[in-house]
């Protein structure tokens, strides 16, 4: 039955956990990217953009290994 909490939680946390993997991935990516573009075409505000997102995806990926 919908909504008794049987047999269904397990399947949703892997959900869960591939989609916060695959957007820490994402994020790890971008902000490389950005950090690459910026040293390419000169330096400003994209050095710190891009550690931050990659710093958030690190973090994400961080927290989500830590959680049992």
């Amino acid at each position: 039955m919908p909504g008794d909490g049987g047999g269904g939680a397990a399947g949703g946390m892997t959900s869960y956990r591939a989609l916060v993997t695959i957007f820490g991935v994402l994020a790890i990516g971008l902000g490389v990217a950005i950090v690459v573009e910026t040293a390419i075409y000169g330096g400003g505000i994209g050095y710190i953009l891009g550690l931050l997102f990659a710093a958030l995806g690190v973090g994400r990926l961080y927290l989500l290994r830590r959680r049992p």
